[in-house]
């Protein structure tokens, strides 16, 4: 039944997708993320921190052929595949320089400043800090929820959080400066003291 008087709505077509300038790009992609990451390098993945590409292996997925970065994180047992076309869409990067890790000391030199927000909400920040896998950003955290002597204790949550960034830093520091990881840690903590 029609009624008198009302207008069918117009479709709009979107505009067809150019699958050939699509493909070109994600050609472009795929040969700059094999440029800059290769087989035996150190990366940082911001969720998990610092890993280890063991390969790039080809594997049918869906039926099409797809590249992946096969990445293990040693410390935390984990392997992950990521599409090489991706990589820089997730936010996979080289390992800092030296200069940003001497930033991100300097950084843990400062004041801490912590907001007078509620907890929930500055532990969500501070979550976010960690997992943009930015080492001046996790300094920041390290700063901020780290407790002297003669300072309260920490809360579990607190701890939790300092604990996780601490351990974040650590790892790409000892992968900078080719040390083990507890060296790193103990650098860490006395430059936090020293401030």
């Amino acid at each position: 039944m029609v009624r008198k008087g009302v207008e069918k709505p117009e479709v709009i077509k979107a505009p067809p997708i150019n699958a050939k300038l699509a493909a070109k790009q994600k050609a472009k992609e795929h040969a700059e993320a094999l440029q800059e990451f290769g087989a035996k390098d150190y990366i940082v993945y911001p969720t998990h921190g610092v890993g280890f590409i063991q390969a790039v292996e080809r594997q049918e997925i869906a039926g099409m052929h797809v590249d992946l970065f096969v990445i293990t994180f040693e410390k935390d047992k984990m392997t992950l595949r990521v599409p090489v076309s991706k990589a820089k869409h997730v936010g996979m990067r080289k390992l800092s320089t030296p200069k940003i890790m001497d930033s991100a000391l300097a950084t843990l030199k400062g004041r801490a400043r912590v907001k007078r927000t509620m907890w929930s909400r500055r532990a969500q920040e501070y979550e976010a800090k960690i997992n943009s896998g930015n080492p001046v950003s996790i300094a920041e955290v390290i700063r901020d929820l780290h407790r002297s002597a003669n300072q309260p204790d920490q809360s579990y949550s607190e701890r939790q959080i300092y604990e996780a960034a601490l351990e974040r830093l650590a790892r790409e520091l000892a992968a900078v400066e080719k040390i083990d990881e507890q060296a790193a840690t103990e650098r860490l903590e006395k430059v936090l003291k020293a401030a």
